[in-house]
């Protein structure tokens, strides 16, 4: 199995930057993409950012050109450096993963458990 922990959210003023971490650990041979998604109160959960084992990035228009989406593959993290916050980024932000195994090739898809980013104007 795999275990998607992430780390780096918490209360920040409109204006200022957030870095979230996600690692990644446990039956890991690679790491096929990860992305951010993010879901506020009364909303679905959305796709934030995703970037592939080859680095290829893709992002929502509402966060292009604030948020940059970067990994790690020794470390098997992915991060997410959010700038120029605005209130309405505000939401619990999942860390998700597809990951294929040691000794196959399928693919899996784990989740995180959520990290709350709130931005106070």
């Amino acid at each position: 199995q795999v275990q998607l922990v992430e780390s780096g959210g918490g209360l920040v003023q409109a204006g200022g930057s957030l870095r979230l971490s996600c690692a990644a650990s446990g039956n890991i041979f690679r790491i096929n993409v990860m992305s951010w998604y993010r879901q506020a109160p009364g909303k679905q959960r959305d796709l934030v950012a995703t970037i592939t084992s080859g680095g290829m990035t893709n992002y929502a228009e509402s966060v292009k050109g604030r948020f940059t989406v970067s990994r790690d593959n020794a470390k098997n993290t992915v991060y997410l450096q959010m700038n120029s916050l605005k209130p309405e980024d505000t939401a619990v932000y999942y860390c998700y993963g597809d990951i294929t195994p040691p000794t196959t090739t399928r693919r899996y898809q784990w989740w995180g458990q959520g990290t709350q980013v709130t931005v106070s104007s």
